[in-house]
């Protein structure tokens, strides 16, 4: 029990006595039988590869090879030691790459049952080896799986996980990102490849190579931020420059380029390293991140690298990606992208969200596949039931330029009669709003027939400045919007910052998981001069307009009580003529204690997109997440119909901002579960309108109390489907 066996290890037995030869052979054979369990074929002797004394080699058991995870695990391993570390794929094409970079080990295309070889040089190359060794044996974070069942032979052996090439007129099933068909040849946008020297010897020319790198790239950003016509994009922009002023990035690459690294692999590197790091993390900002800092880390390597960006189709085209960048959507031109397809992704990631807001059909999640089609294979894309069809035979083209044909007679009937109520064929009234990112889009919003704004996110008046904007600077700021709606309502959410969207020029302490950290309201409390600043801005620019202001992320009774007491305040000395104050409903303590909150607050919005994913405990920035990640969820629609069921019984209303009100399947289970008022973005406010149009408020109630009941998302999605 004491001799420390472990795979690969040689043991020796000794025997005395008459029966010695038998009991030799007795036990080599019971070792050879795997002692109870399948074994690990290890290489022949014959074929065993000749190794140095600084290499060894070991056998990787992990069920699907060396993905993004445990890669990410064997990357951080190698990370504790100072020796150089290279490793090759002798199953692969045995060309050796650095053990510190993820992207690297991936590119090895490391399955289970291929042999690795790991080199080291040193002061602590020895422990470096045998301590990879140990990582790899121990499963880098999986459960291990035998693998003498399969025969040795690789060309016998599964594929496992392998990408296959999707057959033409073959269906491709994804999530839903935003709805809508298109139809026309892909574009596939492959990950940049760049070409660059791995060492150099002037560490001080490479420190300043990159230096000069990153201030073009902060530039370039800055040049984003200004040509953005969407808010989002602003906002995604701007902590884009933020990511790229954080030190710790540069600080990490220079201490790599003072080891002899040049300046592209030193800043790649720490790029690498630092992404991996966030993707690997459980926490929803965390893994989205990750995302943001490949981006800009493409960014300067494209110009360290003088590689110039993929230029896309001068025709009209279906865009597929692995990921879809922020920066990449901002400068994109919206007329020729007809649809959006990404490989992983989530359906509430930037792109998405971007998507959405641009009206351009989109699918995500959808699988390693859609990167290996032709490019300028025709394909459909539903962006209602997250289905991409390949090369489709005529029929399906047929049948999908009809749907869209529909879709677009649809969209024009519905603008028609966008200033009409959005009424029940039997009555019953409901109020659409608009979401807005920015004042300036609310004469648009009026012009899509829009009763009001339902959701005002005001950040963007902090996030656009280099200092907290002053009251005079955010009365006016405000007041374009309260002007452009004449009369309209405007719902207004108080300032909603913290570490998931950090503001310059207030810096927070980092936190493990800022999605359940010191943000919104929490935030607020710890600086109240600026929420007591905004509220009288906000209540002096509505002056005797409708204005109604909520507070973001309250979770407990004291939150609401502190914020509604400077409201109180500040309203006693502003006196505003027209005004509601309410909570945003994203937590679901808010829900579940929503008949204490209804004593008090005129009013409740709900955030599906946040209530969601702290219901579901689901990552809503995570591709591998996205089916579970659904608003439709029977535990949502329950905490919905609970607000709802408190704030009138107290005579109060509930509106739903969150994107499941712009969601068709969702649209009669809001109406059946009594929301009063859905905020949705600009582009769907005619649509959504035309919709309540056609649904009844008692098919609606009777639909809503099945899918109460309903076991999954699915069996919801499936209800609507039948009832329609």
């Amino acid at each position: 029990m004491t001799l420390g066996v472990k795979l690969g290890h040689t043991l020796a037995f000794t025997a005395d006595g008459e029966d010695a030869d038998a009991a030799l052979k007795g036990m080599v054979e019971a070792v050879r039988a795997g002692l109870g369990e399948e074994v690990v074929p290890a290489p022949l002797e014959s074929e065993a590869p000749a190794l140095a004394a600084n290499e060894r080699l070991v056998v990787v058991r992990n069920p699907h090879g060396l993905h993004a995870r445990p890669g990410a695990m064997l990357v951080q391993a190698a990370k504790k030691f100072e020796a150089d570390i290279q490793v090759r794929n002798l199953d692969g094409d045995g060309h050796s790459v650095s053990a510190k970079s993820l992207m690297k080990v991936i590119s090895l295309g490391v399955k289970a049952g291929h042999q690795l070889v790991f080199k080291a040089e040193g002061s602590d190359a020895e422990a470096a080896l045998a301590g990879l060794v140990e990582a790899v044996n121990s499963g880098l974070g999986e459960e291990l799986v035998p693998l003498a069942a399969a025969p040795v032979a690789e060309a016998e052996q599964p594929e496992i996980h392998q990408v296959h090439d999707i057959a033409p007129n073959t269906e491709v099933q994804g999530v839903a990102a935003s709805p809508g068909t298109a139809i026309g040849p892909v574009f596939v946008e492959a990950p940049i490849q760049f070409d660059y020297p791995e060492k150099a010897a002037d560490a001080a020319a490479e420190q300043g190579k990159l230096s000069a790198a990153i201030k073009q790239a902060h530039s370039d950003l800055a040049d984003s931020v200004v040509k953005a016509t969407q808010p989002q994009a602003r906002e995604i922009m701007a902590m884009h420059q933020e990511l790229l002023d954080d030190p710790s990035l540069a600080e990490g690459a220079a201490e790599r380029m003072s080891k002899g690294l040049s300046a592209a692999a030193a800043w790649w590197s720490e790029i690498d390293s630092a992404a991996t790091l966030q993707a690997a993390s459980p926490d929803a900002l965390l893994a989205e991140r990750a995302a943001d800092i490949r981006d800009i880390g493409r960014r300067v390597m494209a110009i360290l690298c003088n590689t110039s960006l993929p230029q896309k189709p001068d025709t009209p085209y279906i865009w597929v990606a692995e990921d879809i960048g922020p920066s990449d959507v901002v400068n994109m031109d919206p007329a020729k992208v007809l649809g959006m397809v990404t490989a992983g992704g989530g359906a509430s990631s930037h792109s998405a969200i971007l998507a959405r807001s641009l009206g351009i059909p989109a699918l995500v999640a959808m699988g390693g596949a859609v990167m290996t089609l032709k490019q300028g294979t025709e394909v459909i894309l539903n962006g209602e039931a997250g289905t991409l069809w390949v090369a489709p035979e005529a029929e399906q083209l047929a049948q999908a330029k009809v749907r869209q044909q529909q879709e677009k007679a649809l969209a024009e009937k519905a603008w028609a009669s966008r200033d009409q109520h959005a009424t029940t064929r039997d009555g019953h009234r409901m109020e659409i709003c608009a979401n807005l990112g920015e004042t300036a889009k609310a004469v648009e919003a009026v012009e899509a027939g829009a009763e009001g704004v339902g959701l005002l996110r005001t950040e963007f008046v902090f996030m656009a400045q280099s200092s907290a904007p002053g009251l005079e600077a955010q009365i006016a700021e405000y007041k374009k919007a309260i002007d452009a709606l004449d009369g309209r309502p405007l719902v207004a959410r108080t300032l909603d910052v913290g570490g998931d969207k950090p503001l310059p020029y207030w810096p927070v302490p980092k936190e493990e998981n800022p999605f359940l950290g010191v943000r919104g309201i929490r935030l607020c409390m710890q600086k109240p001069e600026l929420l007591e600043t905004q509220l009288r801005a906000l209540l002096t620019a509505a002056g005797d307009q409708p204005i109604r202001i909520m507070f973001p992320m309250v979770a407990d009774w004291s939150e609401w009580r502190w914020a509604k007491d400077m409201f109180d305040k500040v309203q006693a000395e502003v006196q505003a003529k027209d005004v509601q104050v309410g909570i945003m409903v994203e937590v679901p303590s808010a829900a579940l204690n929503a008949q204490v909150f209804a004593e008090e607050a005129d009013f409740f919005s709900i955030g599906t997109n946040d209530l969601t994913q702290y219901t579901l405990a689901v990552d809503r920035g995570n591709g591998e997440l996205a089916s579970l990640s659904d608003g439709l969820n029977p535990a949502v629609l329950r905490l919905i119909k609970m607000t709802v069921d408190a704030a009138h019984a107290k005579g109060k209303w509930v509106g739903v901002c969150g994107e499941l009100g712009s969601d068709p399947k969702a649209l009669p289970l809001l109406v059946g579960l009594g929301v009063d008022e859905l905020s949705v973005s600009l582009k769907r406010v005619p649509m959504v309108k035309a919709q309540v149009r056609d649904w009844s408020l008692s098919a609606c109630q009777q639909l809503a109390e099945q899918a109460l009941l309903a076991s999954d998302a699915n069996a919801v999605r499936a209800l609507v489907g039948e009832a329609k």
